[in-house]
């Protein structure tokens, strides 16, 4: 049950401490299932963030509007998503950066 609450907490820090929760969570917890969640969503928000400031500048190209809109979409789903994989205790990896870590 301890692993199923540290999950969330990974998945659910992306609307609140999004880099801290699971930096943390990778410096304290010895579990290597654990540690992987936590480097994947540290990654996951980095690579997110990158998508959309590249969206932002694309807007004067117009392609712009719809990549921010369905990467902001995706940025705030993922997590849900995840939050309701560790509820069920079903294996998740983050989407894009999932298979980055191993």
């Amino acid at each position: 049950m301890e692993k199923t609450g540290l999950k969330i907490l990974v998945h659910s820090s992306a609307f609140y401490f999004p880099f801290l929760v699971p930096f943390v969570v990778f410096l304290f917890i010895d579990d290597l299932e654990i540690k992987k969640l936590a480097i994947q969503a540290i990654l996951f928000q980095l690579v997110m963030g990158a998508l959309i400031f590249v969206s932002f500048l694309l807007i004067f190209v117009i392609i712009g509007i719809p990549l921010i809109i369905g990467f902001s979409i995706m940025w705030f789903v993922v997590p849900i998503i995840g939050i309701v994989k560790a509820i069920n205790n079903v294996e998740y990896n983050y989407p894009i950066v999932g298979l980055w870590v191993r």
